[in-house]
């Protein structure tokens, strides 16, 4: 007997300037909502552009899995973590972000949605840039 087909999200066009961010190694479905903001947070090496983002969307396989609404930024591991522990010595010219889950309406946009055009083909980066001059 075959397999049922997995649906195929529909892809989402963001309106909003926004970080995506791939946690694709980092995610685990069933993750706490905990360990799925401080996967998305940090640390990550972006530059200046980042204070123009008020979004940051994370992003698996392709898939947005949740929206945060971007509140400050701070140099790489610099605020406390409850899941994640990083070596002080690699933190040099990375950054993380502190916020909370976007508002209802933005995360019902969005999330369950497909971004993958967003990434060019091959592209290892796991930052995007959306609508960020």
């Amino acid at each position: 007997m075959a397999s049922p087909a997995r649906a195929i999200p529909s892809s989402v066009t963001i309106t909003e300037p926004a970080l995506l961010i791939r946690i694709n190694q980092s995610y685990r479905p069933g993750m706490s909502n905990v360990a799925l903001y401080e996967a998305t947070r940090g640390v990550w090496k972006v530059g200046p552009r980042r204070e123009g983002a008020q979004l940051a969307f994370a992003v698996h396989e392709g898939i947005v899995v949740e929206v945060y609404a971007i509140h400050d930024w701070h140099p790489g591991n610099t605020t406390p973590y409850q899941t994640r522990r990083f070596d002080d010595r690699l933190m040099g010219g990375r950054w993380e972000f502190t916020g909370t889950v976007a508002a209802d309406p933005v995360r019902e946009r969005y999330v369950g949605k497909s971004v993958a055009d967003y990434f060019a083909r091959g592209s290892q980066n796991p930052i995007k840039y959306v609508n960020v001059d």
